[in-house]
């Protein structure tokens, strides 16, 4: 497998060998120029302690988180009637602000200028953003419908085996996917994973919506700690707190011993240029972790309730005009209603005349005129008129138009 040659040498310069070498044999090392003013009895009262620019994230959140996911590994095996796999090791993570970041850094990790990575479409457009950002190019896979959605992955098989596909460095999988819901299939796994591994591509997985199935199919699993191809699994508090404003995420690394070592090896470079996680954020992680049952509890809670109402809601609606896919996990769901109306008049209905706003299909890519993504996370009172409201636009605009 190739890496950036942004990041990382071969070979190290004859000091950092003899450390490596002296370290290796448990000898700590002190230096004539560490800089570090906390060591020297100098940290501020408001912030005690000594920093120890620990680069994956302080060892101690590390374990905690380790622990957390493990143990929700458990518990998803054995619901599932499949044994415990291996405990997550704490030296497979890093601890970053934000799956964003992550995102940087792996695309820093695995593209040179030009390099392509894969990415879902329909998809909420932050990986060509960033990809644009690292001056990586991004080519998008498209998501079939057909009653649910499917990744096209002759498609995939055809790509990396042009020339085009030997600069297809990764491929990103949202599991769920966002806005439409979709969670890998375990048959698209098995083909994803076999067909990474043929072609030195590594899966970047963003998990962050995984822990909020609606109406999924059986089978659906994390890639999170997938041993058949180099994958960094990303996941975060933003939403498994539903807290945008926690900005704690990490990337869990997995897959071939050897692939993984030089990874790392690599990702500890970066990891050292930027030290994004704070020693402050680490003292409460225990809490944010205790928190998360409850808060997934409370967001599914919420989610389900809003998509029983809306499956009402449109059975009931005398028109018949709107319809919603399935959505088998998330916060979000798409609307269907008549090609015929023009996704940006739509909107434009729902503003000036319900005071409401929405994202459009082509927000997300999507092929076909007619999609309008609902957020299921409002109170239950907010979510039923906001339905209200995009089946009176629509019935407005068919009128308008004569239909």
């Amino acid at each position: 497998m190739r890496f950036s040659s942004r990041v990382g040498s071969t070979k190290l310069n004859p000091i950092a060998e003899a450390e490596a070498a002296v370290r290796s044999q448990g000898i700590a090392l002190n230096t004539v120029n560490d800089s570090n003013p906390t060591k020297h009895g100098l940290a501020p009262k408001e912030v005690p302690g000594v920093y120890t620019a620990e680069l994956r994230g302080p060892l101690v959140a590390r374990k905690q988180l380790a622990e957390f996911l493990t143990n929700r590994n458990v518990e998803e095996m054995a619901t599932a009637g499949q044994d415990s796999s291996a405990p997550v090791d704490p030296d497979r993570l890093y601890l970053l602000s934000s799956t964003s970041e992550a995102y940087t850094w792996l695309f820093k990790l695995m593209c040179d200028a030009g390099d392509i990575v894969l990415g879902p479409k329909p998809g909420y457009p932050l990986i060509e953003s960033i990809g644009g950002l690292e001056n990586v190019d991004t080519l998008e896979y498209q998501l079939q419908f057909d009653g649910s959605w499917f990744i096209d992955v002759a498609w995939l098989h055809e790509l990396l085996e042009s020339t085009k596909g030997e600069k297809v460095q990764a491929i990103v999988l949202i599991n769920p996917n966002n806005p439409t819901g979709s969670y890998i299939k375990p048959d698209e796994r098995e083909e994803l994973v076999a067909l990474c591994r043929q072609h030195d591509v590594a899966i970047i997985a963003d998990e962050v919506f995984f822990d909020y199935s609606l109406e999924p199919f059986a089978g659906n699993r994390r890639l999170a700690g997938e041993q058949g191809a180099l994958t960094f699994a990303l996941d975060g508090f933003s939403k498994l707190l539903a807290a945008p404003h926690a900005k704690v995420g990490w990337i869990q690394v997995s897959g071939p011993k050897n692939l993984v070592a030089e990874a790392q090896r690599r990702l500890d470079i970066i990891a050292d240029d930027y030290l994004p996680f704070s020693d402050i954020i680490a003292t409460r992680m225990p809490e944010l972790l205790a928190a998360v049952p409850g808060q997934l509890k409370r967001v599914q809670k919420r989610t389900r309730a809003n998509l029983k109402r809306l499956h009402t809601m449109l059975d009931e609606d005398e028109s018949g005009l709107v319809s919603v896919l399935r959505a088998e996990g998330g916060w979000n769901v798409l609307l269907r209603f008549p090609s015929v109306i023009d996704e940006n008049s739509l909107v434009l209905r729902l503003i000036h005349d319900f005071n409401l706003t929405g994202q459009p299909g082509y927000y997300f890519d999507m092929t076909e005129n007619g999609y309008l993504a609902v957020s299921l996370l409002p109170e239950p009172d907010i979510f039923e008129r906001n339905i209200k409201a995009v089946l009176a636009a629509v019935s407005r605009e068919l009128n308008l138009l004569g239909a």
